[in-house]
């Protein structure tokens, strides 16, 4: 029996669930601020332009930074599972520590990975959506005094569809690391507790 727990149990093991828990936060957070920054310069540039367009843009941001939420909480569930070894021997199997680990990763390397989606794609829709306010603007400002119609409200149109568009391309690329927390919690289930 001592050589099984040894083999099952070994004092390493909490090691490697502990690295579940730093890739977790740390490559949640490294995608959470790769899309911060790519999607806060796009709306630096187009709040040149269109300044008002500033507070709608900010779906970008708030997508990012739920990236770093989906790593805190994966590390927050791993931390409360691993289990430090007694006098007798651990009790913190391998396979509960590969299980954690393979968490850690899934969780953070998908937010990493929706991170970056949301960063380029949000840099791209912020731009075009101030491009569009700009050049809808600079056309009405061309136009004639009578071939405006008086109390006539504006139409957006192809503002709201860019909106909507940049909207639902940064929910389906949020999905990602959403997928990866729902897979993390999933997998650090897996337990198998080493009896002396």
């Amino acid at each position: 029996m001592e050589s099984y727990n040894l083999e099952e149990c070994p004092a390493i093991a909490p090691f490697f669930g502990y690295m579940g828990v730093a890739f977790s936060v740390v490559f949640a957070n490294l995608g959470a601020a790769y899309g911060t920054a790519r999607a806060g310069v796009g709306i630096m540039i187009s709040g040149i332009t269109s300044p008002d367009l500033v507070w709608r843009n900010l779906i970008p941001i708030i997508m990012a930074g739920v990236n770093g939420i989906y790593g805190l909480i994966t590390a927050i569930i791993l931390i409360g599972s691993i289990q430090s070894p007694t006098n007798e021997g651990g009790v913190y199997s391998l396979f509960t520590a590969f299980g954690h680990l393979a968490a850690g990763l899934c969780c953070g390397l998908t937010s990493f990975g929706s991170g970056m989606a949301i960063g380029l794609s949000g840099e791209a829709s912020v731009r075009s959506c101030g491009a569009f306010d700009y050049e809808s603007r600079k056309s009405q400002l061309m136009l004639k005094p009578t071939d405006a119609t008086p109390g006539k409200k504006k139409k957006s149109g192809g503002g709201d569809q860019l909106f909507v568009a940049m909207v639902l391309i940064q929910v389906f690329a949020g999905n990602l690391g959403l997928y990866g927390l729902i897979t993390s919690i999933i997998l650090s289930q897996a337990n198998f507790i080493c009896m002396h």
